[in-house]
C-alpha cells in the first residue's frame, strides 16, 4: 500500500495547483501536503514514474514551482507525487505550512 512506503506524514490541505506533464497543462487542487509530496485531484492522465512540473499556490497566494514523479495514479480521480530534488526555499516553505496546518 501506498500509506506504507510513505516516509513523511500527509495533512489534508487544499492548495492550487499547476501541473504540466507529457498529456497537457492543468489547473486543478491538492488533496494532502507532506514533505515527501502531495496528492493532486486532477482528471489529467498520468502515468505511474512520470516526471512532472508543477506549482502549488502557498495560502498567502505565493506560488512555489517543484519537480516531481508520479508514485501512483487513480484513473478520473487523480495521483500522488513525490517531490524531486526541492529547493531549500520550497523545502521551508511546505514545513512553514505543514506545521501551520498543525502537523
Amino acid at each position: 500500500m501506498e500509506d506504507e512506503r510513505r516516509q513523511h506524514q500527509r495533512v489534508p490541505l487544499l492548495l492550487d495547483v499547476v501541473w504540466e506533464g507529457g498529456a497537457g497543462r492543468y489547473e486543478v487542487h491538492t488533496t494532502d501536503v507532506g514533505m515527501g509530496g502531495c496528492f493532486i485531484d486532477s482528471l489529467g492522465p498520468v502515468t505511474v514514474g512520470e516526471a512532472l512540473y508543477f506549482k502549488l499556490r502557498l495560502p498567502g497566494g505565493r506560488w512555489i514551482e517543484f519537480r516531481g514523479k508520479v508514485a501512483s495514479a487513480f484513473p478520473n480521480i487523480g495521483f500522488g507525487v513525490r517531490f524531486l530534488n526541492m529547493s531549500e526555499e520550497a523545502r521551508a516553505s511546505i514545513a512553514q505550512l505543514l506545521e501551520s496546518a498543525g502537523a
